[in-house]
């Protein structure tokens, strides 16, 4: 299984970028990950909310593949009952023999219809709101939780 990481617009602050690396290359020993940055669209402060997710959704959408399947991370979305459950769903999805499981971060304003159109589930990491850039670290950490779990190894203190 390939793991694919979409997010719009690159990471700002670099303690955010750190850690994402950080996660980012631990995940290597688990899976095939990546991710695509979207970028941010120019001239944005001259359209309104509702051209900004359709743009950010159009390039979203040239970035996925037929065979892809889609999950969005967002706050509408079913929240997994802690670590353990995330880890339970992953390992289905592997069993299930999906190819390429794709995350995406949307932008500022979320995501379009077209998108949440595409999407094959939602998924909620909080009840908690967190920025969009926060979402990227706090997402690449549980998902490398999550390979620690299935492994048995000691990252995760149950």
């Amino acid at each position: 299984m390939v793991i694919e990481l979409i997010v719009v617009g690159k990471t700002v602050g670099a303690w955010l970028g750190s850690g994402i690396r950080d996660y980012t290359d631990r995940l290597g020993h688990y899976v095939r990950f990546g991710q695509t940055v979207i970028p941010e669209l120019k001239n944005a402060r001259n359209l309104r909310e509702e051209q900004i997710k359709s743009a950010e959704g159009e390039l979203i959408l040239g970035k996925l593949a037929p065979g892809d399947h889609v999950v969005l991370l967002d706050e509408r979305g079913r929240m997994p009952e802690g670590s353990v459950a995330f880890a339970e769903w992953l390992q289905r999805m592997m069993n299930r023999g999906i190819r390429r499981l794709v995350f995406v971060v949307g932008g500022a304003y979320g995501f379009s219809a077209a998108v949440y159109a595409r999407a094959d589930e939602r998924l909620s990491l909080s009840s908690l709101t967190y920025s969009h850039q926060m979402v990227r670290l706090i997402f690449v950490e549980q998902l490398y939780r999550a390979f620690t779990i299935l492994g048995g190894e000691p990252y995760h203190h149950r």
